[in-house]
């Protein structure tokens, strides 16, 4: 039993050691430079003000002539070619013009290039050189599946110092994410190769996931069986570089074990443990299709002149959200005969009715605290979240949007731990600490890397011996 241990730790180690040191070197850049996107504080501060002007159509006409029947969100902005309705739904996502409903689709490059730089130009970058690079589905930097609904994308250099490019949804004549030089070149380092994250791989979302699965269990059956032969052979006299991978992996054991398990942890996608995610039937009873003639009511109120985006939302009832600033919204409550009122977010009791809609036996809910043990952030800076607890499964309710954060069953609580603490360490005393806990994530990486690289040397060692004779 025992040299069938060793040689299947042998021989998956070689195969391996080159994965682990690229794990943890890796790990050590992408905690620093996480991968890039569009913060919600850039897209909106890269919007036109609306000017207090109203649309020429309806909200309700915009829903039907989009022909996103399950709408549940619509939004109004102003791109360079004028005001335009985004409707969405669980479904599809649509844009269409705010003068006619017409479809507001971009097609043409030149205006997903002045698109871009009026974004530019509103967020303090340069981009008098700015130039469409290509329109395609996927790059390396928009592969993720957020941005399916808006391909292709149109990615436009702006030509400015920091090379920075940015994405156009052709869907919706947004942008919709943002990279730079540098940004690109520490992701090259960290998260694609941390993630096996290549353009031809990863756009084939299923092939990835269970790629990178499958990989990550085998590196953890490689840690598990040098673990046994570690702690089972820790008296015998080891030389050389030997020496140096028994001792160095007695030391980092149970971080390397932690490390690798809470990893493969990360690609578990609903295998073993819940996704967080509202279930299908609460989904459907939290999303009814709303009556959006009931918007009228609430357009009654003028637009700020100041606002930047208006977007009206079922949640219950149609509510109106202004967003003024990334940290200031007005919030129009769509009571029924038009009994509207105006506050900056949400409320407990509207949170609970809304609860109610998909589930029963809740308690009234909570504002959540920032360092709870299962925070959730709100797309506003300093709105409340909100956590319903119904029983043993809690739901925690963006306090300025509406939307559902994540669902908390115990499935979903353990995995908090067992993959989050374990493999971020944002566990709440070092999160409330962040140059300890980067210390430890840099030191822990750092042994762990050392650890890879003894385990390099001896598989290079076996291998040049193997082919010698």
């Amino acid at each position: 039993m025992m040299g069938a241990i060793i040689l299947l730790h042998r021989w998956l180690g070689i195969a391996f050691c080159l994965l682990f040191a690229m794990w943890f070197a890796s790990g050590i850049v992408m905690h620093f430079v996480p991968f890039p996107s569009l913060t919600e504080a850039e897209r909106v501060a890269g919007l036109a003000p609306l000017d207090g002007t109203p649309a020429a159509i309806a909200v309700a006409d915009a829903v039907a002539a989009s022909g996103v029947l399950d709408a549940s969100r619509v939004r109004l902005i102003r791109r360079g070619d004028g005001p335009v309705y985004i409707v969405s739904g669980p479904s599809r996502l649509r844009a269409v013009r705010a003068t006619d409903g017409a479809d507001a689709a971009v097609t043409v490059s030149d205006v997903a290039l002045a698109i871009a730089r009026d974004h530019a130009r509103r967020r303090g970058l340069d981009a008098t050189r700015a130039a469409v690079v290509v329109h395609e589905d996927h790059d390396q930097w928009s592969v993720p599946n957020g941005f399916d609904r808006h391909r292709p994308l149109f990615r436009l250099a702006l030509g400015d110092a920091t090379g920075t490019e940015v994405y156009v949804s052709s869907s919706t004549g947004e942008v919709v994410l943002d990279t730079t030089r540098s940004e690109r070149g520490w992701n090259l380092a960290g998260s694609v190769l941390h993630w096996i994250y290549p353009t031809v791989l990863r756009s084939n979302w299923l092939l990835w996931d269970r790629v990178v699965w499958t990989l990550s269990l085998l590196a953890l059956v490689t840690a598990v069986l040098g673990a046994i032969l570690g702690v089972t052979r820790i008296r015998l006299p080891y030389r050389g570089w030997h020496a140096l991978h028994h001792v160095v992996g007695l030391a980092t054991t149970m971080f390397v074990l932690t490390w690798i398990f809470s990893g493969w942890l990360s690609m578990d996608h609903g295998r073993l443990f819940s996704r967080g995610q509202l279930t299908e039937g609460e989904a459907d009873a939290a999303g009814a299709v709303p009556d959006w003639t009931a918007a009228a009511s609430i357009n009654r109120e003028p637009l700020p002149s100041l606002a930047r985006e208006v977007e009206w939302f079922a949640f219950g009832n149609i509510y109106r959200r202004d967003r003024i600033a990334p940290d200031r919204q007005v919030l129009l409550g769509g009571g029924k005969g038009g009994d509207d009122r105006k506050t900056g977010f949400l409320g407990a009791g509207e949170v609970r009715a809304f609860v109610a809609r998909f589930v029963t036996s809740c308690d009234a809910p909570d504002v959540i605290a920032d360092n709870d043990d299962y925070s959730a952030q709100s797309i506003v800076p300093g709105a409340p979240v909100y956590r319903a607890k119904c029983g043993d499964v809690w739901f925690d309710v963006d306090g300025a949007d509406g939307s559902v954060l994540q669902r908390l069953d115990a499935s979903r609580r353990a995995y908090r731990w067992l993959y989050s603490a374990l493999h971020r360490l944002d566990f709440p005393f070092l999160m409330a600490h962040p140059s300890l806990r980067d210390g430890l994530i840099v030191g822990l990486c750092g042994l762990g890397l050392a650890f890879s690289v003894t385990g390099i040397v001896i598989g290079w060692r076996r291998l040049r011996l193997s082919f010698a004779n």
